[in-house]
């Protein structure tokens, strides 16, 4: 009886600190992850360093305006692209990246990806929309995911879906399938929600904003 309650106890506060220890333990994963990216021993940081030199001697303060210059460069670069220079700026891009073979498949994706985040999204991004794929048919494993195009593919006579199941954390990896039409319906909610679903392991659940729309 006794034993039960210590465990008890031992388990309530465990389950106290287990939301803080998971934050430090993210944090300090994160901070690893940057350092061995852009810290003062890696490529990047070199060339942070290199770059400072030009201004001032000492490696430290070196390392720190070379991240200040980049920080500075990335500021501009928004500049631009919230200018009328953005639609150039990606002709460019596309143009010298696409034609590469894998690499300029990689570029598109990525590209699309990323202007998932712009709510100044065009028409062919809007048309992507996150819907549940229920694996079997209704009732069965429901997926999270995103559909690119509201145009099926007909394989076999039969309509199917293409839906792309990302990654958690990282919503932005993931895998493309095609699924049976009636698999698949509008989750109803923004592509804001369901980063917001992978990004949190599923802590934060998707909350439908509505009735259930009419399938796509």
């Amino acid at each position: 009886m006794h034993t039960n309650v210590h465990f008890a106890r031992f388990a309530a506060g465990f389950l106290a600190i287990l939301p803080l220890a998971l934050t430090i333990a993210l944090v300090v994963w994160l901070a690893g992850f940057v350092a061995a990216f852009l810290g003062p021993g890696s490529w990047a940081g070199g060339l942070f360093t290199r770059i400072g030199l030009a201004f001032v001697t000492h490696p430290a303060a070196a390392y720190s305006l070379g991240i200040l210059i980049l920080l500075a460069a990335i500021y501009v670069l928004g500049v631009i692209v919230r200018s009328r220079l953005k639609g150039t700026l990606g002709a460019i891009g596309d143009a010298l990246v696409r034609p590469i073979p894998l690499v300029g498949q990689l570029y598109g994706m990525t590209s699309k990806f990323v202007s998932l985040l712009d709510r100044r999204e065009d028409a062919d991004l809007r048309a992507m929309t996150p819907v549940w794929c229920f694996f079997g048919g209704a009732g069965g494993t429901a997926v999270l995911g995103l559909m690119p195009s509201p145009e099926p593919l007909v394989l076999h006579g039969k309509p199917y879906r293409a839906v792309l199941i990302p990654t958690a954390p990282v919503p932005f990896g993931g895998g493309l399938i095609y699924v049976p039409e009636d698999w698949v319906e509008p989750a109803g909610i923004g592509v804001e929600g369901l980063t917001s679903t992978y990004v949190s392991m599923g802590i934060s659940a998707p909350v439908e904003t509505g009735t259930r729309a009419a399938r796509p």
